[in-house]
């Protein structure tokens, strides 16, 4: 290997934190598994315990209609369009009702950037649900929304947020991060917030005491670097207000949108780009692995690349949905995910707080070794698309090609 990659991380290894040319000379690393390595030695580090997490909620889109054009979005419509929608209060509180009866503490609400609705219409929303369903945590309207709220209503983003919290809104979701570079941002998205916008929503919100995730969708037109600039933007800013609880990050797949000729990254740079965020992210305690848009075995291998947490068991999603294909995971095979690479699955809330009692008993989690259940993983090699098998746990005969996408579907994420 390279002495400088080996230095690099040796360093975050070590807990250093690394510069922004080292996070950026990371992506020139050539050896998967060493990246790999490193990133679950700083995930062990900073989550000792013999428990990897999961949570249960449901992603509820209450409307599809947006004033915002995103290229690289199939889900959104405008209000003209046949199938345009606003959801019945009636089928949301089924939906709601659905969710506890599976054992779900959360409700992940996110809509389009209605251009009508005023934000005494979310205020009641929210205090008819919160009222209806108190134990219920709402995990409500990512950035893009809140900054919309903010123009649409001429009122200070300050007042905005205090007013919905006022009204019920639990915590934040990192959606609509997509890259936080405005070159990026511009070419893709014609009347959505930009960087400092979308940062200046968490900061306020986290001012008043609100806890939030942060999110990055890569693999279209941004450079490296740029997935670095992103990267350091939220490290600034947790560094700040320490408000983030949670880091998701997922490639751009490109089907059913504009932006359709573009190449899906895969597994490899998948995995490459989680791992590095794990090592650059000293200051955001937890990792979430995207089995939603990576399938159930890489979702699994993300736990060996940096993540802690496997996010949410999904009982519904329809902005994935629209751009092709949704993988579905029961809660026993996401629990059965955690358990083959020796780990205890715990149910945790949006605040990564445990929420399923205590868990008694030994339990048979090996020390000293990466990963931590024994078997073969066949993995392409960096170089070339020939496949070795080397040591990577449980998971056998997976092959993980550079070149091609994670799967034969393609769609967007969406974030917890």
């Amino acid at each position: 290997m390279n002495a400088n990659i080996q230095r690099i991380l040796d360093k975050a290894t070590a807990g250093e934190r690394l510069t922004f040319d080292e996070g950026v000379a990371l992506f020139d690393c050539k050896d998967l598994l060493a990246l790999g390595r490193a990133a679950d030695v700083v995930c062990k580090r900073l989550h000792p315990e013999p428990y990897r997490t999961f949570n249960i909620d449901r992603n509820v889109n209450y409307t599809n209609i947006c004033a915002a054009v995103c290229d690289f979005c199939a889900f959104y419509r405008k209000s003209n369009d046949a199938d345009a929608y606003v959801l019945p209060r009636e089928e949301l509180y089924q939906k709601i009702e659905e969710t506890i009866a599976l054992g779900g503490d959360q409700i992940l609400m996110q809509g389009g950037l209605h251009p009508s609705y005023k934000l005494d219409w979310y205020e009641e929303l929210l205090r008819d649900l919160r009222t209806r369903y108190p134990s219920v945590n709402l995990h409500a309207f990512s950035p893009p929304e809140i900054w919309h709220f903010h123009k649409l209503n001429k009122l200070p983003l300050r007042d905005v947020l205090q007013r919905l919290k006022a009204a019920g809104l639990g915590s934040l979701p990192g959606g609509g991060g997509e890259i936080l570079v405005d070159r990026v941002r511009q070419a893709m998205t014609v009347n959505k917030c930009l960087t400092d916008e979308w940062l200046e929503v968490h900061r306020v919100w986290h001012e008043l005491g609100g806890r939030s995730t942060c999110t990055m969708m890569f693999g279209h037109i941004e450079t490296l670097p740029e997935r670095i600039e992103t990267l350091d933007r939220l490290r600034r800013l947790q560094d700040e207000t320490k408000g983030f609880t949670a880091f998701i990050c997922w490639t751009f797949q490109p089907e059913h949108t504009a932006m359709a000729e573009v190449h899906p990254a895969g597994a490899y740079e998948y995995l490459k780009t989680q791992a590095i965020a794990r090592l650059y992210l000293d200051n955001i305690p937890n990792i979430q692995s995207s089995w939603v848009t990576q399938g159930p075995k890489i979702g699994q291998m993300g736990l060996l690349f940096g993540a802690n947490d496997m996010g949410s068991l999904m009982i519904e999603e329809n902005v994935v949905s629209k751009a092709g294909t949704v993988f579905h995971l029961s809660l026993d095979q996401i629990k059965s995910a955690i358990r083959e690479l020796g780990y205890i699955p715990r149910q945790r809330n949006v605040f990564y707080q445990y929420i399923d009692g205590e868990v008694s008993g030994q339990w048979p989690v090996a020390s000293g070794q990466w990963p931590l259940a024994s078997g073969q993983w066949s993995v392409a090699s960096a170089k070339n698309n020939d496949v070795q098998t080397v040591p990577l746990g449980a998971l056998r005969n997976l092959s993980v090609l550079k070149s091609a996408p994670a799967t034969s579907h393609r769609p967007p994420a969406t974030d917890h």
